[in-house]
């Protein structure tokens, strides 16, 4: 009987240390794993600089990132500026379409490292996502039909109107906020040109668009040359998105203000005719 309770201990102790091994794991990591994983999360600066790229995230949006007719180059006011960030940074830029109304998931899932492509500035995204130092004024504008511009230049004209705005966008959180705007049927599309494309075939009467983009995509010369700017309401400023307490964003807030500093970023928006924030 001793020999058999014996036995019965030994192979409990034995059983137990199995089991300690299987529960606890193995404390030894491979070398480096832990620290790189730790850096990767910890610093968005430190990743691009180890993968020699920032993913960029834009929609199509003359002035600010758009393909030249003409030349079949892709260039714009947040392209270049990007570039000139790039290059202090020794990085290379990789420009990546999205979606904008799920522009948040692109940047939260590691799509895209930043949202370059004249992001208005609202406190409710500040709240989820950290937003450099403005760098470009704006106003939201109410597009329509020339022959319109003299009847919606008064917004109370709008409601009951059908009224175009991009998902996602200031345009709609101006649109939703105005007292007169959020009586006309709001209609949401995926881009601001869709917008205009919404007035031009009068299934909008109007659309509510970035300033700058207005003035670059309607009038004489343009695909738009029928639309015309009726009002201006909203000042606003563009600033840059990156991942909440980013490391990013305050490096790219440094060289943006040496920019400032030395005339560069001031020379290229005068290149793009926009005016700088201050």
């Amino acid at each position: 009987m001793k020999t058999k309770k014996l036995l019965a201990l030994l192979l409990a102790g034995a059983m137990s240390a199995s089991l300690l091994a299987g529960c606890g794991g193995n404390t030894d990591t491979p070398a480096g794993n832990e620290s790189t994983q730790d850096t990767g999360s910890a610093s968005d600066l430190a990743h691009i600089e180890e993968t020699g790229t920032l993913k960029i995230g834009y929609t199509v949006y003359e002035p600010m990132n758009y393909t030249d007719t003409e030349t079949g180059e892709f260039t714009g006011f947040d392209t270049e500026f990007a570039q000139a960030v790039c290059e202090k940074l020794g990085v290379e830029p990789e420009f990546i379409e999205i979606v904008w109304d799920t522009k948040q998931v692109s940047l939260e899932s590691g799509e895209v490292d930043c949202l370059w492509n004249g992001m208005t500035i609202t406190d409710s995204l500040k709240q989820n996502i950290s937003v450099s130092d403005p760098y470009v004024q704006n106003t939201q504008v109410v597009v329509a039909k020339t022959e319109n511009k003299d009847a919606y230049a008064d917004y109370a004209n709008l409601v009951g109107k059908t009224v175009a705005v991009e998902a996602g966008s200031a345009a709609q959180d101006v649109a939703e906020a105005d007292e007169n705007l959020s009586q006309a049927n709001l209609v949401t599309v995926s881009k601001q040109t869709d917008a205009l494309l919404e007035v031009k075939s009068g299934t909008a009467d109007a659309a509510i668009f970035d300033r700058t983009m207005a003035e670059n995509m309607i009038g004489e010369g343009t695909d738009f040359a029928d639309l015309t700017i009726c009002g201006v309401f909203h000042e606003e400023q563009y600033g840059i998105g990156f991942r909440k307490g980013s490391d990013l964003c305050d490096k790219v807030n440094e060289i943006m203000a040496e920019m400032k500093a030395d005339g560069s970023l001031q020379t290229l928006a005068d290149k793009y005719g926009l005016t700088l924030a201050e």
